[in-house]
């Protein structure tokens, strides 16, 4: 009888579907290779292209792997995070921002998908129905939003959905 158990919860564990991203690099070129940033053990990655420095993790991963669950955020409270961070100050800095659209978008990868971002440098970005905001808005209702599903850049907005209402994800940044 505990043999069956232990059989039926190694099966469930082990015989999960994974869900990996896919990459065409065939047919696209890559947009953010890992050549193009350096990965520092303190957790931050520096965009050689770019000048900026990223937190290697989504807000509330961490490590390496950026393991963890992952903090979604309204969009408000996507900038008192960026200012929490800065009180108690991260990898010896304590400048960090929620990225402009453009900043946002320029990590993408558009060589891949589920997420289309390089993995290598930035694990575990949420994807799967699920966007990151950035700081820029283009009028007093829409925030700008990067979808890592497919590097769709959109806006939030909507008479019954605000900003204000709906969480996202947040990786912060500083530099430029």
């Amino acid at each position: 009888m505990n043999y069956n158990y232990f059989s039926l919860i190694a099966l469930l564990l082990f015989n999960q579907t994974v869900i990996a991203q896919t990459c065409s690099p065939d047919t696209i070129p890559s947009t953010a290779p890992t050549t193009r940033y350096f990965v520092n053990s303190k957790g931050t990655v520096l965009d050689k292209k770019t000048g900026l420095m990223w937190k290697q993790c989504s807000e509330g991963l961490s490590g390496a792997q950026c393991l963890g669950a992952p903090i979604a955020f309204t969009w408000q409270g996507a900038l008192l995070r960026a200012q929490a961070v800065n009180a108690s100050g991260f990898a010896g800095y304590k400048d960090w921002r929620l990225p402009n659209i453009k900043e946002l978008n320029s990590i993408t990868e558009y060589q891949c998908e589920s997420p289309a971002v390089n993995t290598s440098v930035f694990p575990n970005t949420q994807y799967d129905s699920s966007y990151y905001w950035s700081s820029t808005q283009n009028d007093i209702n829409d925030v700008w939003v990067v979808k890592f599903e497919v590097g769709r850049v959109d806006t939030v907005y909507s008479k019954t959905y605000l900003p204000e209402n709906i969480p996202g994800y947040v990786r912060l940044v500083r530099g430029r």
